[in-house]
């Protein structure tokens, strides 16, 4: 009978939606008009004002400067980032081969000629 095509090319649709919507997704995310999935949350910073500098104690002082200055160089939120940034990368590597693979089943589905049933 058809139903090898008609699942053959089901499959087909559903690996094209799979990764079509995976890519769509990605771009809204590189291009900044959706945010990216935190599976790391992203820690809450706040300012430290220069005010609280300890003027009596030289060591103390440059210890406060050399923080300031690291924290202005590297943000917190940084690692955070960029480790929600992979991990969506890899899931979308993930997505686009899982609907490679259903895409392809379709497509051999449909390939296959039907054989006399004896």
């Amino acid at each position: 009978m058809h139903y090898n095509k008609i699942i053959g090319y089901s499959l087909l649709a559903i690996g094209l939606v799979i990764i079509g919507c995976t890519l769509f997704t990605s771009y809204k995310i590189f291009t900044g008009e959706s945010k990216v999935p935190e599976l790391f949350p992203v820690p809450l910073v706040s300012k430290t004002s220069s005010n609280s500098v300890n003027t009596q104690d030289p060591q103390k002082m440059m210890e406060d400067i050399i923080k300031n200055q690291i924290g202005d160089l590297l943000p917190a939120d940084m690692l955070p980032k960029t480790m929600n940034l992979i991990s969506w990368s890899i899931l979308v590597g993930i997505l686009v081969l899982g609907g490679g693979k259903i895409a392809g089943l379709g497509i051999k589905l449909v390939a296959v000629k039907n054989s006399p049933v004896s």
